[in-house]
């Protein structure tokens, strides 16, 4: 018997030979050991159990898997290294072609008059042509003849196909694979018996020998079914042994959640009233607030739903138990926007709010940084200059992080470890689907905000083509001779300082554009290349109205509220994510009036960028963009310290599988509560993995 760790020490030179290109290929697929490879999952099968004759229709695929007689041979194409080798099927009669294209050996080594077993990719254009079909060979090493034309001859299972890299090879890695697992002793079970006979899961060596060479396609399901209930077990296991991890001393909170005078005075001074997601949310928040262990807690809302000032109302509850409030944003511009709101707000209530970025230097940041130590200051806002080592509080008991995906995870610590396990509350204007937060935030409770403010009329989207382009100019005019506002936003800056041509469009060509096309109308250029002091001017003068619209970069993505700005003009839109886009797009409608965002894809839009758009188009709500976003991108790494790109998870599908998630989440929980040490027996198996997984 072995272990799934003892295999993370076989090199899989012990399979594969030491050749470079062949180690490189598999480094680029991140295998290095016999771990690696039995966990490179097949991005599909093969199913040649049964005879599938030319021209016949097939559910999953254009594939062919027959028995065919060679007719003829014959070369095409310039040089004539291609070979064009007609065929008759056997049994339908339906004759094809196999294109062999630069392989003139093919000639050679198919004999006419021959019967040959053939699986090939059919090419779908010709595969509706009446008794003709044509396959592209990319080689011929399935098909190979046979002494005798019969029925029994059609076999091979279910065929793994593995993702590739270099010079690897189907052949090559089926080939590697099953010597490994031939090598590998018996694999131990990695989860409590328990589990296995409670969901009926294949045990751990069965399923890797049944996922690489199935009999049957129940197999492979079975497989993937346990593989992947033992893989979010254990990322859950890891998430909420983190959270627990995180009771201290610090006890400072009264037992009974209760709302201040200074919350009521602030909710009570608002022009409107707080809608009911809000106040759900900030009696969750409370209610964390109230226990003995550190809040962490992940609000998520939609843009324009009024997150910022849920976390101010939860940073004056804090406040008036006698603690210190950190806030920290991703910018300096967003932070900045965030501190003139809050000293807005709290000031007249007593409360002293500060700002703390990379330009506060000298006698401001030492005096800053005392009234800090000293407890004159009872919020601080700022960049990640508030986690700086010179940066010391009195008594920080509550983290907020805006824009939480945004930082990395060392960053957040840093934050965190300047306070006695302080409460921490982290949000994001990007929605995220259930499934996906259920998943990556085991360790967090999640809060959400769906309910906008009321009055408030949901934006109008178009998707503007090149001839359309004039209209949305005259309809943008029509609008600032309303006195409303709008935003023009391209993919570059343009001043001449990219390396390279680009086909983008960008804000300095266009700035001198809108400003002869809107020559009635102040308008102004703003992008990242700016000084911060610059960008915080032209903001200003556009939310004073002094400015009737802003040419820009993606940098007012976030941050910015301008109730009288009604149009979003988004040029080459199809450059920009899914994400990135609704976020531009909620720049608009933040009062009143009708909005309009108009998205204008480049001259050679592809087909995934026209996709992107169109969903855009359909619907305002952020959590179904978020769900379109996810399979595009992919959410990022789980537990590790990379914010982007695919999760390492293997064999669980974030959009497919959430009863499973849910339900490995549910025996975590179980078991933490019945045994937090992991001390029975039957845990044992549970401390043995939890030394060796690496983050997912």
């Amino acid at each position: 018997m072995s272990t799934l760790n003892d295999l993370r020490s076989i090199p899989i030179t012990r399979v594969a030979g030491n050749g470079k290109k062949t180690l490189s290929s598999y480094q680029a697929l991140g295998v290095e050991t016999f771990y690696d490879l039995i966990n490179l999952r097949p991005r599909g099968y093969e199913d040649r159990t049964s005879r599938v004759c030319i021209g016949s229709q097939v559910p999953d695929g254009p594939w062919t898997n027959t028995i065919v007689r060679v007719q003829a041979k014959s070369f095409f194409g310039k040089g004539l290294k291609n070979v064009k080798i007609t065929v008759r099927d056997t049994l339908s009669g339906v004759r094809g072609e196999l294109l062999g294209f630069n392989r003139p050996y093919l000639d050679k080594t198919i004999v006419s008059g021959n019967f040959y077993k053939l699986y090939a990719y059919q090419i779908p254009e010709f595969s509706h042509v009446p008794r003709f079909s044509r396959f592209e060979l990319t080689a011929l090493p399935d098909s190979f003849s046979l002494t005798e034309n019969s029925e029994s001859s059609i076999s091979g299972g279910l065929r793994p196909v593995y993702p590739l890299s270099g010079n690897l090879t189907q052949n090559m890695v089926r080939k590697h694979v099953a010597l490994a697992l031939k090598e590998i002793p018996t694999l131990e079970n990695d989860l409590p018996q328990t589990l296995y006979e409670k969901y009926r899961l294949m045990n751990l060596d069965a399923a890797f020998r049944a996922l690489h060479a199935p009999e049957r396609a129940e197999d492979i399901r079975q497989a993937l079914r346990s593989l992947g209930f033992s893989e979010v077990f254990y990322m859950q296991m890891m998430a909420m042994r983190r959270s627990s991890g995180q009771d201290g001393a610090f006890s400072r909170r009264p037992v009974v959640p209760q709302v201040y005078e200074k919350e009521k005075q602030l909710t009570d001074s608002l022009p409107f009233k707080l809608t009911e997601d809000q106040e759900k949310v900030l009696s969750e928040i409370r209610k964390d607030m109230s226990q003995q262990r550190s809040m962490n807690r992940l609000l998520q809302g939609d843009v324009g739903s009024g997150k910022t000032l849920v976390a101010l109302i939860a940073a004056v509850h804090c406040i008036s138990e006698g603690s210190q409030v950190a806030f920290m944003a991703p910018t300096e511009l967003l932070a900045r926007q965030h501190a003139i709101n809050a000293a807005k707000l709290l000031e007249r209530l007593g409360i002293s709010v500060a700002y703390l970025d990379g330009t506060v230097t000298g006698k401001a940041r030492s005096l800053l940084l005392q009234n800090l130590r000293e407890h004159k200051i009872d919020l601080i806002i700022g960049t990640h200059a508030l986690f700086s080592k010179d940066v010391q509080y009195a008594k920080l008991g509550f983290v907020i992080v805006d824009e939480q995906h945004r930082f990395g995870v060392e960053q957040r610590r840093a934050l965190f470890a300047k306070g006695q396990n302080p409460d921490v509350l982290m949000m994001t204007a990007t929605p995220i689907p259930r499934t996906l937060a259920l998943t990556i935030y085991g360790d967090l409770n999640v809060s959400t905000i769906k309910t906008m403010p009321g009055g408030r009329l949901p934006v109008k989207t178009f998707i503007v083509s090149p001839e359309k382009r004039q209209a949305m100019y005259d309809a943008v005019y029509v609008e600032l001779q309303r006195g409303h506002q709008a935003y023009f936003v391209y993919p570059r800056i343009g001043d001449g300082e990219e390396e390279e041509e680009s086909s983008l469009k960008d804000v300095t060509t266009m700035y001198a554009f809108l400003s002869e096309r809107y020559k009635p109308f102040r308008g102004e250029l703003i992008h990242s290349r700016l000084p911060d002091d610059e960008k915080i001017r032209i903001l200003d003068q556009f939310n004073s109205g002094k400015l009737s619209y802003l040419v820009s970069t993606s940098v007012v993505e976030v941050g910015i509220d301008v109730p009288t700005a009604t149009c979003m003009v988004i040029e080459q839109a199809d450059f920009f994510g899914l994400s990135a886009l609704h976020q531009l797009r909620g720049r608009v409608g933040r009062g009143t009036l009708q909005s309009w965002c108009f998205l204008a894809p480049g001259d050679q839009v592809s087909k995934d960028g026209m996709n992107r758009l169109e969903v855009l188009k359909s619907t305002n709500d952020g959590f179904i963009i978020a769900e379109k976003d996810l399979l595009l991108r992919g959410p990022g790494e789980i537990s590790g310290l990379r914010q982007s790109g695919f999760t390492n998870l293997r064999f669980v599908s974030l959009d497919k599988d959430l009863n499973m998630i849910a339900a490995a989440r549910e025996e975590v929980s179980r078991i933490l509560l019945a045994d937090p040490g992991l001390l029975e027996a039957d845990h044992a198996v549970i401390r043995r993995e939890l030394l060796e997984l690496k983050p997912f």
